[in-house]
């Protein structure tokens, strides 16, 4: 196992991936039966579709918090 997977930055994107999946799949799921002039879904299903931002924060954090690693590496390895 090398040392860039191993940061701890990791967690949080692969978890904002799958967060930011489920947001985006109740998304769809909330939007076609408008479109579709169906019954719209309850209240709780549009709340569903706030997983994608939360997600996608999720995994923006994981990739600073690994740049931020990554740079102390650098500048460990060069003193």
């Amino acid at each position: 196992m090398s040392s860039q997977s191993a940061d701890r930055g990791d967690a949080y994107v692969r978890a904002g991936a799958i967060v930011f999946g489920v947001g985006a799949l109740a998304t769809l799921v909330t939007f076609v039966p408008l479109f579709l002039h169906l019954t719209p879904l309850p209240t709780a299903a549009y709340w569903l579709s706030m997983l994608m931002p939360a997600g996608f924060l999720s995994a923006l954090t994981g990739l600073f918090l690994n740049a931020r690693d990554q740079r102390r590496r650098v500048e460990s390895a060069g003193s």
